[in-house]
């Protein structure tokens, strides 16, 4: 359980900061129907690194606050995962199935999360 931990956290770490390296990549991805692209790719990214982050801490009530903040957030992205998946053309890059791909793997992604998030075997 613990090696699940803190390969989530540090994961986790790493898809926020992408947010802030590589927003533009990001842009394509958000539907049109969702206000200030820009903020909730700022937004995503450091609900992202702050959920990896509290994933890695050893304090269990840390630990499950992340867990939820993670869950949120995989939710919160999750059009955005179905937005490239239905406009392909936008990411011409990656195949049309790897973008499919990506909507079941949103749920291993929750699965994860919700594993990092419980205690471990120790009392901590």
């Amino acid at each position: 359980m613990r090696l699940i931990r803190f390969l989530c956290g540090p994961a986790l770490v790493y898809a926020g900061v992408m947010h802030f390296l590589r927003p533009g990549f990001y842009r394509p991805m958000m539907p049109a129907w969702l206000p200030a692209h820009d903020e909730l790719i700022f937004v995503s990214g450091v609900t992202e690194v702050v959920a990896g982050a509290a994933l890695i801490c050893p304090d269990r009530r840390v630990r499950r606050a992340g867990g939820v903040l993670g869950i949120l957030t995989l939710i919160g992205v999750f059009p955005a995962n179905v937005e490239m998946a239905t406009h392909s053309d936008r990411f011409p890059n990656i195949p049309p199935a790897a973008l499919w791909a990506r909507l079941p793997l949103q749920a291993v992604m929750l699965a994860w999360v919700v594993a990092a998030m419980r205690p471990s075997q120790r009392s901590n």
